[in-house]
Order: C-alpha cells, then structure tokens, then sequence
C-alpha cells in the first residue's frame, strides 16, 4: 500500500504547479487559507500554513499580512562575468556599464574599503605569506534598492596603498584602469563557480529569503607573466540572477548577435 501525501505536501505540489504552468502568473494573489482549508478538507490552519511555508523558503511566493500570500515577481539580472574586459565608454562605471541594458531599471551600489588579513581562499590565489595584509573593495550592488550580488575585490596593499583603488565610492575609470596606471594591466582571468547556501553574513548584506542559494564567483586576474593581481569573490543569489558565458569563434561577431532569442532577458 502506498503511503498517503500529507495534505501540506498536496497543497505545496498544487500551488507549485500552478506557478510553474502560468495559472498562477508572477504577482497574483493566492487562495486564502481559509478556502485553501475548505478546497483540502482540513480544519487545521497550521496545515496550510505548512504547506505555504515551504513555497516561501522556495522562494516562490511571498507573504503580504493582512492581504496574503502572493506569487514571487521576479527579474532576474543578466551576469556576464566575461564582460569585464570588454570595451567601455570613458567616465562611465563598471557596473553601471554592464548592466545598462537592463530595461527600465536603476543600478547603484554601496562601497567600503578597508585593510585586512585576507581569506585562506584570496591568501592561496594571490601567492601570499601568512600575515600579509591586503585591501578590499566591498561592494553591494542594487537594481531599484533592492541587492543583487556582492562583489568584493582584494589585492596587496602595498600596490594601491594611496592610489584611487582605495577611494570608497565609484571610480569613474574603473579600478582595472588604476591597475594599468601601475603597470599591472589585467590581461587575463581564471573564473570558478562554486554553487553552495549562503552565510549568515551573506543573507544579511543580500536579504536573502529562507532556503536561498547563491553562486560564489572567484574571479582572479593577472597581468603579464602571469602574475596575480587581484582576486574577486563575488556572490550572487540564486534567486534574482541568471548567470551566461558566451563563447564565440570569431571576436568580431560579438555584438551581432542576438541576445536571448527565448526572452530569458524578459
């Protein structure tokens, strides 16, 4: 005899459908308890609230006390990670560049700098002795106020210590100029991607929702010969990104392309 689905389960698996099939559109109002209570036969609230929570920690749809639980609008940022060396306008921020093709919606972000004792992770990419101090640019980065990834940059000290790379706000050229102006012009990248659940930390900075994963991007770059300059831990939520590598055969080609044809960018 097959075990019975408990009722909470039945209504996640309900609802859950009926947002990934269209009949519950992104915005729209779910059943209330109470007729979710009569449509499932149970006088319990707590069973359908068990049921909602776990489309809550999903992050399919949130609550909206006293008027309920709505479906989980979403716009998910286009990151392209290869983008960064590619060409700018002049005075315009990096990240105000990369995301310009977003439609309608306004980029900003908050940045610290400061001088610390690096991660075992940062310590190991940039060839470092233990003790050896570094900076760090932190940055959290908005569409319309609400944060879409951390992007978190580290290099010696000793290199940008009085240079433009440690002023805490944006810098118009961009911090890849500021290293060119050194004489460690970035000519390379090593990307890795590790998908995992975020730390506390993390969801605080991100106001993450329950049960969300993020993706850790560990860029580093180099210079000439080889040699690392700066290591760049960005974390992006899985929730609100949608991560894209382009490979293409010939450069030229690049921006002839058509972008997204099945409207992921919608």
């Amino acid at each position: 005899m097959r075990p019975t689905t408990p009722i909470y389960q039945r209504i996640a698996d309900d609802l859950r459908a009926q947002i990934a099939d269209g009949t519950l559109p992104p915005g729209s109002k779910l059943p209330t308890e109470a007729e979710l209570r009569e449509k499932y036969g149970t006088s319990a609230r707590s069973t359908v609230r068990q049921g909602l929570s776990l489309l809550v920690n999903e992050g399919l749809i949130i609550p909206r006390r006293p008027k309920g639980y709505f479906v989980r609008e979403m716009r998910p940022k286009v990151y392209r990670p290869q983008q960064e060396f590619r060409r700018k306008p002049p005075e315009v921020d990096i990240y105000t560049h990369l995301i310009a093709s977003e439609d309608g919606r306004e980029p900003s972000q908050d940045i610290e700098v400061a001088i610390v004792q690096p991660p075992k992770a940062v310590r190991d990419r940039l060839g470092l002795a233990e003790g050896v101090t570094v900076a760090i640019r932190r940055r959290t980065r908005y569409l319309d106020r609400e944060p879409y990834d951390l992007n978190d940059s580290y290099t010696t000290l000793a290199l940008v210590e009085g240079t433009d790379w440690m002023t805490p706000g944006d810098v118009a050229r961009g911090t890849n100029q500021v290293f060119a102006e050194l004489g460690k012009e970035l000519v390379a990248a090593l990307d890795e991607i590790y998908i995992r659940m975020p730390t506390p930390e993390e969801v605080r900075r991100l106001q993450l929702g329950p049960g969300t994963p993020v993706a850790e991007h560990i860029a580093t770059t180099f210079a000439e010969g080889d040699e690392p300059v700066q290591v760049t831990i960005n974390i992006v939520p899985g929730d609100r990104n949608v991560i894209v590598y382009e490979r293409i055969k010939n450069p030229e080609d690049f921006e002839a392309r058509p972008r997204f044809p099945w409207g992921a960018e919608k």
